[in-house]
């Protein structure tokens, strides 16, 4: 599922639709913009959320918890629809479960692996029944500390499920970019060198994520929305299919661009060796059997004779043939 030297890419629609109708229009223009999976989010009113719970970000503004949440909950037949239609269209499909009961019934439609959410990355109960599943688990990390971190690893490593990825998060509707600090991520790696780091981003715009992919993560989770205009808290910090279609292209050139780590020359770059560097010539006609001194010889353009490192070594040595000026010299011209 993950590849390594291929970022995985995650379009995120949870939040983003309550109708068939709409999961489609938005799995369908995912998949044109190709992304690796579509991803939902799995939660009823009543588990996730008390009476006393409030929101109070710039994406909904001071609001109960519960009525949102109840506004946006799809049921399983829904998710069986919706599931059904994004593994037709090519692409891996999964969620986020909020509670065990939603974890027991994406375990009945066949998920093949979970997320799970900022808000449970504490949820030490929650993230062991998860572990149980043993399936590959992505947990974002937003509002955590370090320590935080270590015990939600030990929490699920220790319930026997190694099949983990690290997602850097920051929980704040949307993003804005001081607050983003990347930099966590890789202290993260540098924490947990054996688990793989991602991102799950909740800023405006791409930037973000193409600098997450540059920094080194395997992962990268963006809310997709088809209209960033649309009635719901999560489109306005969505990309809209331009934004995605251009963070796949961006982070698949990357890829490309990214190379080896080995110091080398390009494939492209085997004839402008010869073409571009530089040799050793001659500034004036000379006859065989003369000697050379260093007003006799220059450097210039193109790299196919003696390279410019062995100048002063050519002062004093005698041609064996006659050459005209600017002639290229060659170690078989020299004795």
């Amino acid at each position: 599922m993950f590849l390594k030297d291929r970022v995985y890419i995650i379009a995120e629609i949870g939040g983003n639709f309550t109708t068939f109708d709409e999961a489609k229009k938005l799995i369908d223009t995912a998949r044109d913009c190709g992304v690796d999976a579509v991803k939902l989010q799995t939660y009823r009113a009543d588990t996730i959320a008390s009476r006393e719970a409030m929101f109070d970000m710039e994406n909904t503004g001071i609001c109960s918890q519960k009525e949102l949440f109840r506004k946006y909950e799809i049921g399983k037949e829904l998710h069986k629809e919706v599931f059904s239609y994004i593994e037709a269209q090519g692409l891996d499909w999964f969620s986020t479960p909020s509670h065990e009961s939603d974890v027991d019934m994406l375990e009945e439609l066949g998920v093949k692996m979970h997320k799970i959410g900022s808000d449970d990355a504490t949820n030490l109960p929650f993230l062991r029944y998860v572990a149980r599943t043993r399936k590959p688990i992505l947990l974002s990390t937003g509002m955590c500390t370090m320590s935080e971190v270590r015990e939600a690893v030990d929490a699920i490593v220790g319930e026997g499920n190694p099949d983990l990825v690290l997602l850097h998060a920051v929980t704040s509707y949307p993003t804005h970019p001081e607050d983003v600090n990347l930099a966590a991520m890789q202290a993260m790696k540098r924490e947990f060198p054996e688990i793989s780091i991602g991102y799950s981003d909740h800023t405006i715009g791409t930037t973000a994520c193409l600098c997450a992919a540059v920094m080194g993560a395997r992962v990268i989770e963006k809310h997709f929305t088809y209209d960033k205009q649309a009635e719901g808290p999560d489109h306005m910090l969505s990309a809209d299919p331009k934004e995605m279609r251009f963070l796949v292209q961006g982070i698949r050139e990357f890829e490309q661009m990214r190379g080896a780590g080995i110091k080398m020359p390009a494939k492209g770059e085997r004839t402008t060796r010869l073409n571009n560097r530089k040799s050793v010539v001659l500034t004036a006609d000379k006859k065989a059997g003369a000697r050379l001194s260093a007003d006799d010889l220059a450097v210039k353009r193109p790299g196919t004779g003696i390279a410019p490192k062995f100048l002063e070594q050519l002062v004093g040595r005698r041609l064996v043939r006659d050459l005209e000026a600017d002639a290229v010299l060659r170690w078989e011209d020299l004795q």
